[in-house]
């Protein structure tokens, strides 16, 4: 049950940016979106594979935990929650800064942006978080300055499929919910890995989606994670979550 105060305190911040909204033919302010952000998410991180790390994410204590997700006023915030994929691939960076050091990251889907933090914390050279919501540039932003880093180059436009830019190593957490994307998402990486070399790793709890793929047949796993107790019973029982090395060349029997 939600306090009344919680609910006014709603209701007057989507009546503000609504208002922001159809006052002009502009979107509301980026000063206006992360007051939104600040006052409608929790800052967590302690019962999560990265404890390090600090990140706004709805928690029980938000109103939105139980609001109806129609009076959410922009699109579906998959940057508020921390998923087992991104947890295991950024608690595997951080026990291995090696893999980052001096190098050019991207974080493709980058959500709250917990894995190009811990790639900056391990000495990445450059870090780009892609996410094409932007309000989660916003949210991964806000989530770089709550621990003490430099925000890093944002970009909100769909690069998979585009052009491959040169990066040393590409993070990916949680993509392969949807046949189509995993389907792009193989040929986009067989593409930056020939044409740049990239390295890429894969974070994944395993869900179904991603078991019958068949880029699993060019994966290599790298690191296994038990998930913390709160993390599963946010994820329906997911019990695990594993790192894995992708390898175009490598073609496992089926």
């Amino acid at each position: 049950m939600l306090k009344p105060l919680s609910t006014c305190r709603l209701f007057c911040n989507l009546k503000s940016l609504n208002a922001t909204r159809h006052s002009s033919s502009k979107c509301p302010s980026d000063e206006a979106i992360r007051r939104f952000i600040s006052e409608n998410t929790e800052t967590v991180g302690e019962h999560s594979l990265t404890p390090e790390i600090k990140l706004r994410l709805f928690t029980p204590n938000c109103t939105f935990w139980f609001e109806r997700p129609e009076l959410w006023p922009f699109d579906d915030p998959y940057w508020a929650i921390y998923w087992p994929g991104g947890q295991a691939l950024s608690r595997y960076l951080l026990d291995n800064p090696g893999v980052c050091k001096g190098k050019s990251v991207l974080d493709v889907g980058s959500g709250c942006g917990a894995s190009a933090i811990a790639a900056k914390r391990c000495g990445a050279a450059r870090v780009v978080a892609n996410d094409i919501d932007p309000v989660a540039a916003l949210a991964t932003r806000m989530n770089f300055e709550l621990n003490g880093l430099e925000s890093p180059a944002c970009v909100t436009g769909n690069m998979i499929g585009s052009y491959p830019c040169s990066f040393d190593l590409i993070l990916l957490g949680d993509m392969f919910y949807d046949e189509a994307l995993s389907y792009s998402l193989h040929t986009w990486l067989d593409r930056c890995i020939k044409t740049n070399s990239s390295q890429v790793l894969i974070g994944d709890p395993g869900r179904s989606q991603f078991e019958e793929n068949g880029i699993r047949r060019h994966l290599w796993k790298l690191a296994h994670f038990e998930l913390p107790k709160t993390v599963q019973e946010e994820n329906y029982g997911l019990s695990c979550s594993s790192v894995w090395s992708y390898h175009p060349e490598l073609a496992k029997d089926p």
